[in-house]
């Protein structure tokens, strides 16, 4: 039987078999949780983009622009109406314990600047 001569390179070393290594490997896995809704729906843009699943949610990861639910302005208004609406259920629990004559200033007070932040909002729901 024969055996075959080992080929060695310009360096004096024989080459290294199989597939080379690649630089960046990517070793951390994110789980997405989906309905089959999502999951056909997905599958079907992926293939319409010629891409695997895998690396059409990468793409979209990284050119996709998301538009949050609300502005700084919007949530610093939100934590206003809600320590509006907290100071108006402890007026509410001192009008059934002391009776409403006695809150009549809180009450609007509290109202006027219920009314205020609303302006301040916007009444259309545009």
């Amino acid at each position: 039987m024969k055996k075959l001569a080992k080929v060695k390179g310009t360096d004096g070393k024989t080459p290294k078999r199989g597939r080379p290594k690649k630089a960046i490997t990517r070793s951390v896995s994110l789980v997405v949780r989906l309905t089959p809704t999502e999951r056909l729906a997905i599958s079907g843009r992926a293939r319409n983009a010629g891409m695997r699943i895998s690396d059409w949610f990468r793409q979209s990861a990284k050119t996709s622009v998301i538009k949050p639910r609300l502005s700084k302005e919007e949530a610093g208004h939100l934590r206003n109406l809600s320590g509006i609406a907290n100071n108006l259920n402890q007026l509410t629990k001192l009008a059934h314990t002391g009776g409403l004559v006695t809150i009549m200033a809180d009450l609007r007070r509290v109202l006027g600047e219920l009314e205020r932040l609303m302006d301040r909002m916007g009444r259309d729901d545009s």
